[in-house]
Formats: C-alpha cells, sequence, structure tokens
C-alpha cells in the first residue's frame, strides 16, 4: 500500500506524539503544521516535514489540505469548525480531538453532505473510553446503567489542587465549565459541571470523581431508548474539587477564562509522570438475571523509541492515529460522521496504536 498523504494540525504536546507515532510507521508522509514555528522545531527533529501556516484563514488553510488523503486536528477547540470545513471543502478525510460538544455537533452537520469521512472526538476521552463503554453494553439483553469514569492524575501529587496540567488548559477549563450531558430516568437532560460528586478507591487508592463537559462523545445519542442511566465523570484525588469550584464559582473565573488559564499556567506545574485511570461499570438484564460488568485499568507514562511520553500524551495520540489506521485499513465508514463507537473494540485494541491501551 502507497504511503498515505496525511497533514497533521498542531503541534503542541500532543501533537508531537501523534507525529512520532505516524512517521515511525513508514505508512503515513506526515506534514506537521501549526501557527508558531517554535513548536514545530521537536517535529523536525524527529525527520518529518514541517509548515507554518495561518489556521484562521480559510483560503490559506484549504490550500495547504489540498491534495491531502487525511487531516487530523490537534488544535484548541475553536479552531475545529474551520478545519473541519476546509478538509470537507478539500475532499480529505478528517480527525479531531476535541471535547467540545457545540463543535462536535458543527462537524456533524458538515458531515451530512461530505463525500469523506468526519471523525471528531478521538483520544481518551472523548474517544477510546466511547468505543469500550459501547462494547460493553452490546453484552446485555437490556441496559439499566452506564458509568464511564476517566481521569489523568500526578502519580505524585504535591499541591493543594492534587493535580498537574497534562494536557490542554482551554480543553480541562472547557470540561469543568460547560454542560454536561447525561441520560437520566431514560430522558437525555444537561446537566451541571463540578456537581454530583462521588467517592471510590481502586487498587486501595481512594479518588473522587464529578460531572465533566464531553466525555461522553456520542453516546447520549447512541444510547438514548436503550438505557436508564448514562453519565461521565473525571476523576481526581480527594479535594480537588472543592478548590477548583470555589476557583470557576465562587471567584467567578468561569466567566473570566483567561485569567483562570493564566492563574492555572502559571501555578500549577506540568508533569510527564502521570496515570491515566480508565473505569466503566455497565449493568443490565442477560440471560433474565441482572448483572453487572466492570473495567478498570492504569496506564502510566513511558518511553516509545527512546523519548518519554507522559500517559495522557500517549492514549490521547494512540486513540486519534488507530482510527487513523482503522479507516485507512477499510475498518471505518469512509464517509459521513463516524462516531468513535462505530469502532470494534476487538480491533481497535489489536490495532498496532491501539495496543497502548491493551
Amino acid at each position: 500500500m502507497a504511503k498515505t498523504k496525511t497533514l497533521l494540525l498542531g503541534a503542541g504536546k500532543i501533537g508531537e506524539t501523534i507525529a512520532h507515532l505516524l512517521h515511525a510507521t513508514g505508512d503515513y508522509a506526515l506534514t506537521v503544521a501549526d501557527q508558531d514555528t517554535a513548536r514545530l522545531a521537536p517535529v523536525t527533529a524527529l525527520g518529518v516535514a514541517t509548515a507554518q501556516a495561518d489556521f484562521n484563514d480559510p483560503a490559506k488553510l484549504r490550500e495547504l489540505i489540498r491534495g491531502t488523503e487525511m487531516v487530523l486536528s490537534a488544535c484548541p477547540f475553536h479552531l475545529t469548525p474551520l478545519i473541519a470545513e476546509a478538509a470537507v471543502a478539500s475532499k480529505a478525510h478528517y480527525f479531531d480531538l476535541t471535547e467540545d460538544v457545540e463543535s462536535t455537533r458543527r462537524v456533524k452537520a458538515l458531515a451530512a453532505g461530505a463525500s469523506t469521512a468526519l471523525v471528531p472526538q478521538c483520544g481518551l476521552a472523548p474517544g477510546f473510553i466511547s468505543i469500550l463503554a459501547h462494547a460493553m453494553t452490546r453484552k446485555f439483553d437490556t441496559l439499566r446503567d452506564v458509568h464511564m469514569r476517566v481521569g489523568a492524575l500526578p502519580v505524585y501529587p504535591t499541591n493543594a489542587l492534587k493535580y498537574n496540567l497534562t494536557w490542554s488548559t482551554d480543553g480541562l477549563i472547557n470540561e469543568y465549565c460547560n454542560p454536561c450531558e447525561a441520560i437520566i430516568d431514560g430522558v437525555q437532560r444537561e446537566t451541571l459541571a463540578l456537581e454530583e460528586t462521588e467517592a471510590f478507591s481502586l487498587d486501595g487508592v481512594t479518588y473522587e470523581a464529578f460531572n465533566t463537559s464531553g466525555g461522553l462523545g456520542t453516546l447520549c445519542d447512541t444510547l438514548t431508548g436503550r438505557v436508564e442511566n448514562l453519565n461521565y465523570k473525571t476523576v481526581r484525588y480527594p479535594g480537588h474539587r472543592d478548590l477548583v469550584k470555589m476557583l470557576i464559582r465562587d471567584l467567578r473565573l468561569g466567566q473570566r477564562r483567561e485569567v483562570l488559564k493564566d492563574v492555572l499556567e502559571a501555578s500549577v506545574p506540568m508533569t510527564q509522570q502521570d496515570v491515566v485511570l480508565v473505569f466503566v461499570t455497565v449493568s443490565g438484564s442477560r440471560n433474565g438475571r441482572l448483572t453487572q460488568e466492570s473495567f478498570a485499568k492504569k496506564i502510566y507514562s513511558t518511553a516509545i523509541d527512546g523519548q518519554s511520553y507522559s500517559a495522557i500524551q500517549i492514549t490521547t495520540a494512540a486513540g486519534i492515529c488507530a482510527m487513523v489506521d482503522l479507516l485507512r485499513d477499510g475498518a471505518l465508514p469512509s464517509r459521513g460522521f463516524v462516531r468513535q463507537e462505530d469502532a470494534d473494540l476487538e480491533r481497535f485494541l489489536a490495532n498496532r496504536f491501539g495496543r497502548y491501551y491493551g
């Protein structure tokens, strides 16, 4: 099979990891573009072609994408509609990592008339978590509850928040501030972020979980009419939620997101020593009996080809790269809107990128 001409937009920490994974296969003729040339240096060091580009200019975006088979966006969510529109106009398959609900709705609208596939919300959550949860639901005759819990946490928490920045600060704030989706007593509803706190333990460690936006992906639409209760919560160490709620609600920094971003990035350090926790529980009827099944896994930071990557970098990049591979191999629909749960879990985990979840 000839190399697939692929364009990756965004050369941040996740973008750099995606570039490493795809380039190492030898199967993708990859170019990485970013608006900031300084961010392209680590990608250039990998031997990958790079380009400086203005992502806010639709005409320049279409010119950049022209002739490309696959377009991957590792950019902030506000650029999602622009990039998706340019990909559709250029007849390229489109993938992104966005957790933003409204951006995904716009991608879905674009997909209605597209001749190529639009595959948003690839990554961890949304992303792999939807593939996993949907596969688990298919083992039941009828469904009662689907509970999805995901966290990217420091292995060595030291500050009052018991947290380190591990990915996009904009995305983190988005999750903490925007409305959440859920199915409650069979009805699809919006719920408040940072609410419905619960405690649980796993491997002797105590955690808290609370509502955050975007993690369900398209599962609310997929499972409406089939499940009584469906929800997604972010996992943190105990006490984190109360401090974040004080910042966002009591100090009203949720209405001044740029200020909140400055505060977090100036005060909370990055770390590559992290762990990604995935915990899904499904209950329902199987062979006439009420049954529950759970999946729990921890994924730690590691080195790939001698280069250290955080757990959130690996899991997020592996998610989108696996979906690109599956589409390339004909294992996903080749046109229109593609949901994460359209992917087969066994085939995803058998994939060379999906194996990082295995």
